[in-house]
C-alpha cells in the first residue's frame, strides 16, 4: 500500500524574512518551512565539499579523523532505532570510500559492507575554534543549548559521571551519510524544534502532522511504526492506512525547520552532509512538559509492581525518566527557574534605563515578558503533578545568582535577544555591565529558596509586581504581559 501524499512545505528566501515574521508564521503555528540563502558564507560549504559537490571525506579524515562518533547501521534494527557502533571519523571515511569502489557493484547485496550513517556528532563541542557555520537568527532563541553551554542537565549525582555525554553534551550535530542512508520514523528529542542544513547532497523528508500522531502507534499507544516504506502491519497499526504525509525534497544549501511533534522519516537521496540543531523556547515549552508528563506516567506504570518494596519509588521513577527521556521533573524545574531568574534580571536592567533605552529595547522587553509568561504557565501545570509530592531538591536563590555559571547564562541570554531584536545591538562589554548591576536582585528578596513549581509561580508574580513599580515610570506594566 502506497503512502498518501498531500500538501506542500513553503520554500522562502531567508534573507527576505524577518524574525518576527518567522515567529508568527512558523514558530507560533508550529509549521515546517524550507529557508534558502542563509548558508552562503559558511566555512563548512567550502571545506567539507569537493568541487563536484560531494562530501570531502579526505578533508574530514585529515582534520577531524581522531574524533570518536556514533554511526548507525541502516540495515540493522535495534529496538526502536538502528544499531549504533562507535568508530573514529577516519574509520568511517575509510568505510564510506570502500563502499564507493567500482568493484563493489559486482558484489551481491548480502555480501556488501553495511550502509553506515554518521549521526549526532557533537562537532561544535569537539572543535570549538573551528567555526564551520553561523546559526541563522531565526534559531538563536535556543534555551536548550544556551543552558547546556553553562550547566549540566542533571542535578542528581547518580545520573552522571564527570565525562558522561548525556549530562554535559549539547544538541548541535553533524550528520554524514551515503546515498540510501536513512533515519527511521520519529519525533525529535524532548519534542523540540529542530533545524537541518544540507551542506551538500539531497534529502527526502516525509512529515506527519501532530494531529495524526496516533495513527502511527499501536492500539495501546506504546509502539510506533519503524519504517513507513515497509509492509506495515494493519493488525498492529490499524490507523496507519489513514495517514496523510507531506513530502519535501531538501536540496544543497537549504535549511529545513522541523516543528515540535511532527513525526518524520528522512532518506539521503545523494551523498549528504548536514548540520542539525535541536532547541526549544517559549513557543514550544509546553511540548516538553507534555512529553515529560506522559513519559513519567509510562515510567511509573512500568515499575508499579515493585512500589511496595521500593524504598524510594518516586526517586526511581525520576531516575528512569531522566535515563529514557533526557531529563526528569527536577531537572526541568531547575532549568526553567534559572531561565526565569535570567529573564527577570534582564528586565530589571532594562526597566531601570532611561526613555531611550526602553524605546530601543521595547521588543526585547516584550519577548522577555512572553518568556516569563510561558514559564509561569508551565509551572502552574506542574503544581498538581504527583511527581513533585516528595520533591526535596532545593534551588537556593542567592547561591544561584552568585554562581559564575548563572552570570554566563545571563550574559548569553542578554546578547541573544539584543542581537535578534534590537536595531543596533550593543557590545558584549555593555552586556557584561548589565549583569554586574544585577547583584542585589532586590525584587527576589522574598524568595531565598525555590523548592516546588508553586514556589516558582509565586516568585515570578512577586518579582513582576516589584518590577512593575520600576517600569511604571515608563508606562510599562509587566503584570499585563506575564
Amino acid at each position: 500500500m502506497g503512502l498518501r501524499i498531500a500538501g506542500h512545505i513553503e520554500r522562502l528566501n531567508g534573507k527576505e524574512l524577518t524574525y518576527q515574521e518567522f515567529v508568527e508564521r512558523y514558530l507560533r503555528k508550529n509549521q515546517p518551512v524550507v529557508l534558502t540563502g542563509l548558508m552562503d558564507d559558511w566555512r563548512a560549504c567550502k571545506d567539507w565539499v569537493t568541487r563536484d559537490g560531494r562530501p570531502n571525506l579526505p578533508f574530514f579524515a585529515t582534520h577531524f579523523g581522531k574524533s570518536r562518533v556514533q554511526v548507525a547501521d541502516c540495515g540493522t534494527r535495534e529496538f526502536t532505532d538502528q544499531k549504533r557502533v562507535e568508530m573514529s571519523v577516519s574509520e568511517f571515511a575509510e568505510h564510506w570510500l570502500m563502499g564507493c569502489k567500482p568493484e563493489e557493484s559486482d558484489i551481491s547485496t548480502s555480501d556488501r559492507p553495511p550502509l553506515l550513517y554518521l549521526k549526532d556528532w557533537h562537532f561544535v563541542k569537539d572543535y570549538p575554534d573551528y567555526v564551520a557555520y553561523t546559526t541563522p537568527v531565526f534559531f538563536h532563541d535556543d534555551w536548550l543549548n544556551l543552558y547546556l553551554d553553562c550547566y549540566r542537565m542533571h542535578t542528581d549525582p547518580e545520573m552522571y559521571q564527570e565525562t558522561d555525554d548525556i549530562s554535559c553534551s549539547d544538541y548541535r550535530f553533524v550528520y554524514m551519510g551515503a546515498k540510501g542512508s536513512w533515519t527511521p520514523l520519529h519525533a525529535d528529542v524532548f519534542r523540540s524544534y529542530s533545524w537541518s542544513a544540507n551542506v551538500c547532497g539531497k534529502k527526502q523528508w516525509l512529515f506527519l502532522s501532530p494531529l495524526q500522531r496516533h495513527l502511527v502507534f499501536d492500539r495501546n499507544m506504546k509502539i510506533s511504526v519503524y519504517d513507513i516504506f515497509s509492509d506495515v502491519s494493519e493488525m498492529t497499526f490499524p490507523g496507519f492506512k489513514e495517514t496523510v504525509w507531506t513530502e519535501c525534497i531538501q536540496e544543497e544549501n537549504e535549511i529545513i525547520f522541523v516543528p515540535s511533534g511532527w513525526y518524520h522519516q528522512v532518506q539521503n537521496l545523494e551523498d549528504t552532509i548536514s548540520i542539525n540543531h535541536n532547541w526549544f523556547n517559549a513557543y514550544n515549552l509546553f511540548w516538553i512538559w507534555d512529553l515529560l508528563s506522559r513519559d513519567y506516567n509510562d515510567a511509573k506504570e512500568y515499575i508499579e509492581d515493585i512500589r511496595d518494596i521500593c524504598d524510594d519509588f518516586e526517586g526511581l521513577c525520576q531516575r528512569n525518566l531522566a535515563a529514557n527521556t533526557g531529563m526528569n521533573f527536577y531537572d526541568f524545574l531547575i532549568f526553567i527557574t534559572r531561565f526565569a531568574f535570567a529573564y527577570l534580571g534582564q528586565l530589571y536592567y532594562l526597566l531601570r534605563g532611561d526613555d531611550d533605552t526602553i524605546q530601543h529595547s521595547s521588543l526585547t522587553v516584550q519577548q522577555l515578558a512572553l518568556n516569563l509568561a510561558s514559564i509561569k504557565n508551565i509551572a502552574k501545570k506542574m503544581k498538581d503533578t504527583e511527581g513533585f509530592e516528595k520533591h526535596r531538591d532545593i534551588l537556593d536563590t542567592v547561591e544561584t545568582l552568585s554562581n559564575p555559571k548563572f552570570s554566563e547564562l545571563s550574559i548569553k541570554v542578554g546578547n541573544t535577544y539584543r542581537m535578534m531584536l534590537e536595531p543596533q545591538p550593543q557590545s558584549c562589554c555593555t552586556a557584561k555591565a548589565r549583569i554586574d548591576v544585577l547583584g542585589d536582585f532586590d525584587f527576589l528578596q522574598n524568595w531565598s529558596l525555590v523548592c516546588t513549581p508553586g514556589d516558582l509561580v509565586s516568585c515570578i508574580d512577586d518579582a513582576v509586581e516589584n518590577l512593575d513599580k520600576i517600569g511604571s515610570k515608563n508606562s510599562i506594566h509587566l503584570g499585563e504581559l506575564v
